[in-house]
């Protein structure tokens, strides 16, 4: 646990890569984590676990599986989505930053993804803010 507030606008500063979360500060068992994305996700999904997203900057896109349609949830800055656990979602942007809430532990590419990973996406269960 750190000891002295966390600006986020420095945090984001202190990174380029997309969808590469950093761990800002943990709550409980879960991490708080801060990630530029741009470009198109994997499709996946989380077992055990819903996912909490805020949009701190930017639009940010979460298409949905829903049966054997989907959906799109379109969010703008300040709005927050919760993803619930074991429903196959795929994040997309033109570009933002966002924050997430999940357990420590989980990977960015759920516990299930479909087809191969691209070069720009990293399963991780993220990584420490220096």
């Amino acid at each position: 646990m750190r000891e002295k507030p966390v600006n986020l606008n420095k945090a984001l500063e202190s990174f380029s890569d997309t969808w590469s979360p950093r761990i800002v500060t943990k709550v409980n068992d879960y991490d708080v984590r801060i990630a530029h994305v741009e470009g198109e996700h994997v499709w996946h999904k989380h077992e055990e676990t819903d996912e909490f997203f805020l949009v701190l900057e930017g639009h940010f896109d979460i298409a949905i599986k829903e049966g054997e349609g989907e959906k799109v949830v379109h969010m703008s800055e300040g709005d927050t989505y919760v993803v619930p656990r074991g429903t196959f979602h795929k994040p997309s942007s033109d570009g933002a930053s966002i924050l997430m809430f999940e357990p420590t532990g989980t990977k960015s590419t759920g516990d299930e993804y479909e087809g191969s990973l691209p070069d720009n996406i990293e399963s991780t269960t993220g990584h420490l803010l220096d």
